[in-house]
Order: structure tokens, then sequence, then C-alpha cells
């Protein structure tokens, strides 16, 4: 007995004769008669990643701007203002104003948080003052980095603190007699505590090859006003701002944004 085995069914040959479909046949188009190997599969195409590029300088990213810095430039339009005021109303209004904005131990017993907002609206010596300069670039500089909300705690850190380090032993001094009461209405204001201050903190996010010679500088400068002697807790102010930015790397370090913008900023 013969066993059949089916296997499964092939399509039926066509007749001798019949023409093949032209979609059943392989390309042979750019082939070579008679050479072997020709139809490996080709190599898929890459296109190579773009080169990283550094960025170029932007020298307008020293300056603020209302969409990139709108605390630094609205506080710098405000101070704009303040010092037209000062240049242009009666000498006899502006030392009233004054009077009322500072923060000696008088106005800060009696209304802290005032004074200590109303003496940052202006400038002592007006706009011509170096810390009108630097406080438009530290702080342009140090919003880039941290941002603005952090860049105003960080300018009213050196402001507030320094200006209670100067004037509390100034008041403590008075009651036990050690300076008289005229002590207590002594005429401060302005922002040169918020911009040392700032110097202080935005130093510690540049590199060092920046880092230490601003702060050489700044402090050179700062103790050279304190040997002169001509206003010494002011000087002394300034010192201690410095030193409350400089206290705060750690915390302003972990803040600071990736790098979008040139400019040195510190690995460590």
């Amino acid at each position: 007995m013969e066993r059949i085995v089916t296997g499964p069914a092939t399509a039926a040959s066509p007749p001798l004769g019949t023409p093949l479909p032209a979609d059943s046949l392989p390309d042979v188009a750019g082939l070579l008669d008679g050479v072997p190997r020709q139809r490996e599969l080709p190599a898929p195409a890459t296109t190579p990643a773009p080169a990283a590029t550094r960025p170029s300088f932007r020298p307008w990213y020293l300056l603020p701007t209302p969409a990139g810095t709108p605390f630094t430039f609205a506080y710098a339009s405000l101070l704009a203002l303040t010092s037209l005021v000062a240049d242009w109303a009666d000498p006899a209004l502006m030392h009233t104003l004054y009077q009322a904005s500072s923060t000696d131990v008088a106005h800060l017993v009696r209304t802290p948080v005032l004074v200590l907002l109303a003496s940052a609206l202006w400038i002592a010596g007006g706009i011509v003052s170096p810390y009108a300069g630097a406080f438009v670039l530290v702080l342009t500089a140090l919003e880039r980095r941290i941002g603005g909300a952090r860049a105003a705690c960080v300018f009213l850190a050196g402001h507030v603190l320094a200006t209670l380090a100067t004037e509390v032993p100034v008041g403590l001094a008075v009651l036990f007699g050690h300076l008289p009461d005229t002590s207590l209405h002594r005429l401060d204001y302005g922002i040169s505590f918020g911009v040392a201050g700032s110097i202080g903190a935005l130093s510690g996010l540049l590199t060092p090859w920046v880092r230490w010679p601003l702060l050489t500088l700044v402090a050179s400068t700062l103790l050279d006003d304190l040997i002169a002697f001509q206003d010494p807790m002011t000087n002394w102010g300034h010192l201690i701002a410095l030193s409350i930015g400089i206290a705060g790397w750690p915390l302003v370090r972990r803040w600071r944004f990736p790098a979008t913008s040139p400019g040195p900023v510190s690995r460590g």
C-alpha cells in the first residue's frame, strides 16, 4: 500500500509562453551582468549631528529689558523717575522727603517697614552716582541667572540686614549714653547697601577668574572709603552688605538657572 502525503497547495504555474506581470519581476536596474553579490542592502543614510556652537556675546544682555529682566527694568525706571524729581524739585521739599524716608533709629522704631522700602526709592548722589550704574549692570546679570523674585530677595537682604546691622548699634549706644540723642535722627537713605549685597551674591555665580578680581576691586574700594573715615557707619554698612551677599553663595547657586545667555558662570 502506498502512503500519499499531500503538501500545501501551491499556485498553479502559468501556461508556457504566457508573459509574467511586470510587478512580479525583480528590479535589476543598475546591476552588472555576471557580477555576483550586488543585492546587499544600502547603508542607512545618517544626518550628522550639528556641531555645538558657543553663544556669541550679545551686548544688550548687559542692560535690563521688560521681557528678560522685568524686576530690574521696572525698578531702574522708578529710580530714574525719582532721580529726575530730586533734580528738579525744590531743595527744601527734597530734604523733607529724604528725612521722611531715612532709615534712622527714630524711624525704624516707629515705621520700620515703610522707611526700609521708602529709603530704597532714592539714589544718594543722583543718577550719576556709581551705584546707579552698578545697580543696572549687577541686578541685570543677577536676574538673568536666578530670576526676578530671587534677585529682589537678594537686593532686599543686603539693604535691610546691612541697615539694621548699622542702626541697631547706634540705638544701643544712645540708650547707654555713649552717643547723643541727635544720632537717632541720622539721615540714611539710598540703594547702595542693596547693590553691595547683590555684587557679593553675583560674584558667587561667576567663574573664579572673574569672581576674585571683582571682589578684590570692590572690597578694596570700600576699605579705602572706610579708612578715609568720612562716613564710617555707611562704609561699614557697605562691607557688611557685601559679606551678606557672599554668605548667600550656597543659596544663589541652588537658585541658578541653566546657562541660557552668554556670560561666565561658575561651575562650582
